[in-house]
């Protein structure tokens, strides 16, 4: 059951304070955290989970690494605006998820990032069934009402990703290649994530 408190109260935010109720000023001048955990704000509740473990960490690092790359190297790397790990997406009711990945294209500047709707939002599925649910059904719903384009669910354990957009979803196989039209040129192995995610096993 959600608490009644005040940011005022709250000296450094802690997994004691999952289900704790604050408003979205309040959760935002908080900047004292236990960073064993990450901290979301859900419909004006405090939500509290586990830092991603190494196998969901790796992949998510090299997938960064190949976008920049991308944007470096590829003729059509400017389409890629900015990608960024670990960032809050602002949702239109003041929720604050944060994704494992959020990428920006077509801006042409720098984003900003409680203003401008990522594109791209990415989530590596973790062995929590109730993470599972909330990575395909949840946060496709919020995502996809926001305005992001395409949101992708990489799941190691189904050796699958999931694209999921306004016009329905496509799952891509661990052996075939991703391209979106939102990233021209760009190529995306997911063999060469799940290769990673699979050499920390369960950890």
């Amino acid at each position: 059951m959600a608490t009644a408190v005040t940011a005022a109260r709250i000296q450094r935010i802690g997994p004691e304070h999952n289900g704790v109720r604050l408003s979205p000023d309040e959760f935002d001048a908080i900047d004292d955290w236990d960073p064993a955990y990450r901290y979301e704000l859900i419909r004006g509740v405090v939500v509290v989970n586990p830092i991603p473990l190494e196998g969901e960490v790796d992949p998510n690092e090299e997938l960064g690494h190949l976008l920049r790359e991308y944007r470096d190297s590829h003729p059509h790397g400017r389409s890629l605006d900015r990608t960024l790990p670990e960032r809050y997406v602002y949702l239109s009711d003041g929720s604050r998820r944060q994704a494992d990945r959020v990428i920006w294209t077509g801006l042409g500047r720098r984003p900003r990032p409680k203003h401008d709707v990522p594109n791209i939002v990415v989530e590596f599925v973790s062995q929590s069934k109730r993470d599972v649910l909330r990575d395909y059904v949840d946060k496709k719903a919020e995502y996809l009402d926001l305005g992001v384009k395409e949101y992708w669910v990489i799941d190691r354990f189904r050796r699958t990703m999931t694209v999921f957009c306004p016009g329905g979803e496509t799952v891509v196989n661990e052996d075939a290649l991703y391209q979106t039209d939102l990233l021209p040129g760009f190529v995306l192995e997911l063999r060469r994530l799940f290769s990673l995610a699979d050499d920390w096993g369960d950890e």
